[in-house]
């Protein structure tokens, strides 16, 4: 046989190889097993990652409780100010009174 033609068979064979051995490496199966072996090995670190979430989460909600509800004293206060200026007044209002009954009797 002459040499180019001796060549482009075994292109041929190369090229028929390679694509068995392509076909072959990504058979479904074989790429399911891949994947498989992907999630059997990150599975517990994202189980565990999903409960730390799930920890802080609740820990957010608890502090965000927390803020809201000082927030909804704070409110409660600056809007009690009116009660507590009207307190004042009256004990003002009491003391001058003890202090004419006091003038009154000496």
């Amino acid at each position: 046989m002459e040499e180019p033609e001796m060549q482009l068979k075994v292109k041929k064979v190369t090229d028929k190889f390679t694509e068995s051995m392509y076909v072959l490496a990504n058979e479904p199966s074989v790429a399911l097993y891949r994947l498989q072996e992907h999630v059997r090995r990150s599975l517990p670190e994202l189980a565990q990652h999903k409960s730390d979430m799930q920890s802080w989460e609740e820990q957010s909600q608890g502090a965000i409780y927390t803020v809201e509800y000082a927030c909804s004293a704070i409110k409660n206060m600056t809007d009690s100010s009116v009660y507590f200026k009207s307190i004042d007044s009256l004990l003002k209002h009491a003391i001058a009174m003890k202090d004419q009954l006091n003038a009154a009797q000496g």
